[in-house]
């Protein structure tokens, strides 16, 4: 993706079913889980870099013993930073205590995270200043650990200003206007119901207070916490909790829209937001690591038992498309064929805009994420090719010189390496409040490989959002080749509409889809639409969310894609570009024959799967009309 948008957020949970000592025994380290660890998290990088954090609890210790660890950090490098203090600290004691390197009781007795439950999570700030306490884990703790809870998650709620409502009128002060507090706070409310309620049962039985924690600690019934603590949530979330004496739970919103995988076996349960990092961590094998259902919980007992439970009555499952086009990691073997076949459907239109000239025309990427796409569309030009090369030695059979054979035959697609990325440059250019000069050489581009004022050169992108890093830099840089036209594809579809479930698109009027249908409003003297777009937008302003309708889709019902995408090309070319410009989209149709499974297009459609996205759009529409530059949610 060109323009840097930021996205979801990563978390992992893993939980050793076994004593430290077995992992020392077997595998030469009671640092089996924290090494686990990091490389889960490691791997899911690419889900967040402004933040990490990592807490370990350790199971059934002694009062007045410190049980529970935690380290946060917002460095240029989070992760490294968090696990350098982490294995820093248990270095320095251990060097202290050289005999003691292989003793896991003495480990977990003596140093912070040598533990056998660990939640970890990886930050992208889509909201809020990028402070320390903002990365989660997010902790709400008491001196019952059955109250305790470390929270961190992957997510973004609609409906805020509900929950937030329903917390203040049940009595509570929260210390902060969040969706992260506000699904703590929520938790730890039905939580905190749970402890009361089990409490007066066994008080009423007889028992005393410190036997009851014990019976509390096994019968504390985890899935009707979240059962009723998630009932009015609106908005796509996956939830790693841990509860301080042992439990832990992952529970995903009932759309499906963020995603969730998780593994187990007798030594070992892991669930994390990627699959692949659980098959590279851990070394199984795809079939193995399962998807977390939509409206489910997995719940790990204290003694290990793990409890499948359904929370909330599965939706029309919606999973994002987004993650497959670019947010996950490529390397899940079904995102992989999911990204080829994206580029590979969008030849025919590909073909019609160069005029099937490829002795002329010359195929490459932006940004390096777009690769996968991009072998995909070779595929399809190499398919087409091949049928073209056939059909035209049936049609000439015996009429074909041996120079015009050969010339056939090495008919191929000219793929050159056009731009690099110069990463140091980009890192020095973002601190820079007046850059727009040196934005310009963000990428370095290979010269000699396009004949000056001839060869089309066709670039694939994985999508195309604001269209600002294109205008602004990348066309200045590909024009420098001097092509005759430069064709810019977009594997995704026209960004059409705000998301409200996790990725930080929430103004409408920065998309540049939206940009183009407003001007060719305006060009075809049809202000009247925008203009009632709004007074419909405005009369549900104060309706219940259930209520709205997404009428801002009126606004784009006047042109074809073709013809948005036509205004879209005239948008981003900025005046000093000599060469002509075109702009092609994945259809919506071919998105779904792509990504047969995972069918969250409401940023292309409008459709959103929940109440609370009609609400956002409708409220970015008004933002929009009034000029505001204001969040949607």
């Amino acid at each position: 993706m060109s323009d840097q948008i930021k996205h979801e957020c990563g978390i992992a949970i893993l939980r050793l079913l076994k004593p430290l000592s077995y992992y020392q025994e077997k595998y030469g380290t009671w640092r089996y889980g924290i090494n686990k660890l990091y490389l889960l998290m490691e791997k899911q990088h690419n889900r967040g870099q402004d933040g990490a954090g990592v807490l370990g609890l350790k199971i059934d210790m002694e009062p007045g013993v410190k049980y529970m660890s935690r380290k946060r950090s917002v460095s240029s490098t989070p992760i490294i930073d968090c696990f350098n203090e982490i294995y820093s600290s248990i270095d320095l004691n251990l060097k202290k205590n050289p005999d003691k390197l292989s003793d896991s009781e003495w480990a977990k007795n003596n140093l912070d995270f040598a533990s056998e439950l660990y939640l970890g999570h990886l930050r992208y700030g889509t909201f809020g200043k990028n402070n320390v306490e903002l990365v989660h884990p997010v902790l709400r703790t008491s001196n019952w650990r059955t109250k305790t809870l470390a929270l961190a998650g992957n997510f973004n709620l609609t409906n805020v200003d509900e929950l937030f409502k329903y917390l203040i009128e049940f009595g509570q002060h929260p210390k902060e206007y969040s969706d992260t507090v506000t699904a703590l706070e929520l938790i730890g409310l039905f939580i905190e119901e749970e402890n009361q309620k089990l409490f007066r049962e066994y008080k009423n039985k007889g028992h005393k207070n410190k036997e009851i924690s014990g019976l509390i600690e096994k019968n504390i019934d985890l899935a009707k916490v979240l059962r009723e603590s998630t009932q009015n949530w609106d908005g796509g979330y996956v939830m790693g909790g841990v509860i301080g004496h042992g439990d832990s739970f992952i529970v995903r919103d009932p759309w499906g829209i963020r995603p969730a995988y998780y593994y187990s076996d007798d030594e070992i349960f892991v669930a994390t937001s990627e699959r692949p990092v659980i098959q590279t961590a851990l070394n199984v094998f795809t079939e193995d690591v399962k998807e977390v259902e939509p409206g489910a919980a997995i719940i790990v007992r204290k003694n290990g038992e793990i409890i499948h439970q359904m929370i909330r009555l599965p939706e029309k499952k919606s999973p994002c498309s987004f993650e497959r086009i670019y947010f996950s990691r490529g390397t899940d073997f079904d995102i992989y064929n999911e990204r080829k076949n994206l580029g590979e459907l969008l030849v025919p239109e590909i073909l019609k805009e160069i005029n099937y000239d490829f002795e002329h025309s010359v195929f490459s990427f932006i940004p390096n994420t777009a690769e996968t796409a991009f072998y995909g569309m070779l595929k399809g030009l190499e398919t087409y090719l091949n049928e073209y090369k056939q059909n035209e030695i049936k049609n000439k059979s015996g009429k074909l010189s041996d120079a015009e054979l050969k010339t056939l035959l090495e008919l191929r697609p000219r793929v050159e390496k056009i731009a690099v990325k110069d990463a140091k440059m980009r890192t020095f250019i973002t601190q820079d409040e007046d850059r727009n000069e040196l934005v310009e050489h963000v990428y370095d581009i290979t010269y000699g490989t396009i004949t000056k004022n001839t060869d089309n050169l066709v670039i694939i992108d994985d999508s195309i959002v604001r269209g600002t890093t294109l205008r602004q830099s990348i066309l200045k840089i590909l024009d420098r080749l001097h092509p005759k036209k430069i064709v810019i594809v977009s594997s995704a579809p026209q960004i059409r509409y705000p998301d409200c479930y996790g990725i930080d698109m929430a103004k409408i009027g920065d998309f540049v889809a939206f940009q183009a249908a407003i001007d060719l409003l305006k060009k075809n003297n049809k202000q009247k639409i925008i203009d009632d777009t709004y007074k419909q937008c405005k009369s549900q302003q104060n309706l219940p969310k259930e209520d709205i309708v997404n009428y801002v889709s009126n606004i784009y019902k006047e042109f074809t894609p073709e013809q948005i995408s036509e205004e879209i090309a005239i948008i981003i070319k900025n005046k000093c570009i000599n060469a002509e410009v075109a702009v092609i989209f994945q259809s919506v149709e071919n998105l779904h024959k792509a990504c047969p499974n995972n069918h969250g297009d409401w940023y292309f459609t409008g459709i959103y799967p929940t109440p609370g996205g009609n609400k956002v759009v409708n409220t970015s529409f008004i933002n929009f009309y009034e000029n505001k530059n204001e969040r949607a949610y």
